[in-house]
């Protein structure tokens, strides 16, 4: 009744089958994984963001790396800007997704380590291998109030780390690569300002990171498993309209062979 599956055509349909059931129910796990991790970043920066700052130096130090508890973690620098050593972050857009430039200057602790803070975003000019308009940083001491960032690597961020720039252009946050070019010793990390607000609200400060929104994962992974449950179903759907299929040609064949009754007409005895 069903030697019909061991047909080539149905063992490769079924084998299909077999295989896609497992590879649905990972893509699903797979998506739900990202929910789960959407959810605790939320939260983490939900925290964080209104924990009471912290002095950055109580969470970084010189070759620190930032751990992710303490990604968008509210700190507080105080100390001069050396603009001497500012640099310029190529490729970074605002809030509008404008390209332009990200302002990096190091603030000069009391103790004299550097701290580097993202002062905010600028506009890219004409030609982009000039070193843009930057509104000077404040002179003089200066508190800084900013969330605490790690520092930016290719293999995290995605961002090639191009070579040959423009002087006082770089590709990346790195306090490892700045201490390098200043000859200064830099905390790890980088601190993302928030206030001051600057004169004429440029740079333009970078917003809050969203914490709320949760994305489609859940979505996503739901309508996988939905997809694996189809699988088995759709091809018993297969198999029973095969078989069906299958009786009524072979009912439809035997028919063909009966013979046909002869008409009543011929079957009569003509009367003598």
């Amino acid at each position: 009744m069903y030697r019909f599956l061991l047909s080539r055509q149905w063992v490769i349909l079924t084998l299909v089958a077999l295989v896609l059931v497992p590879t649905m129910i990972e893509l699903g796990f797979w998506q739900f994984h990202r929910h789960e991790r959407r959810v605790a970043q939320n939260a983490l920066i939900a925290e964080n963001l209104k924990a009471e700052p912290l002095p950055v130096e109580k969470l970084t130090s010189p070759g620190h790396t930032v751990p992710r508890a303490d990604y968008w973690r509210r700190v507080t620098a105080t100390g001069t800007f050396d603009t001497a050593h500012e640099v310029v972050v190529r490729r970074r857009t605002n809030a509008d997704d404008q390209v332009g430039f990200l302002v990096l200057t190091p603030l000069a602790l009391a103790d004299g380590r550097v701290v580097l803070v993202n002062r905010g975003w600028v506009p890219a000019s004409a030609d982009q291998k000039a070193y843009p308009p930057v509104p000077p940083a404040p002179k003089g001491e200066v508190t800084v109030t900013g969330r605490l960032k790690a520092d930016e690597t290719t293999g995290a961020s995605g961002i090639k780390d191009l070579r040959g720039l423009p002087d006082r252009q770089v590709m990346l946050i790195n306090s490892a690569q700045q201490a390098e070019l200043t000859g200064r010793t830099v905390l790890g990390g980088y601190v993302e300002q928030t206030a001051p607000e600057p004169a004429g609200n440029t740079p333009e400060l970078i917003p809050e990171p969203d914490h709320d929104s949760i994305g489609a994962h859940m979505a996503y992974a739901v309508q996988w498993w939905l997809f694996t449950a189809g699988v088995p179903v759709g091809w018993v759907i297969l198999v029973r309209r095969e078989k069906r299929d299958r009786e009524a040609a072979a009912h439809t064949e035997g028919g063909a062979d009966t013979p046909e009754p002869a008409p009543a007409a011929a079957q009569a005895t003509p009367s003598l």
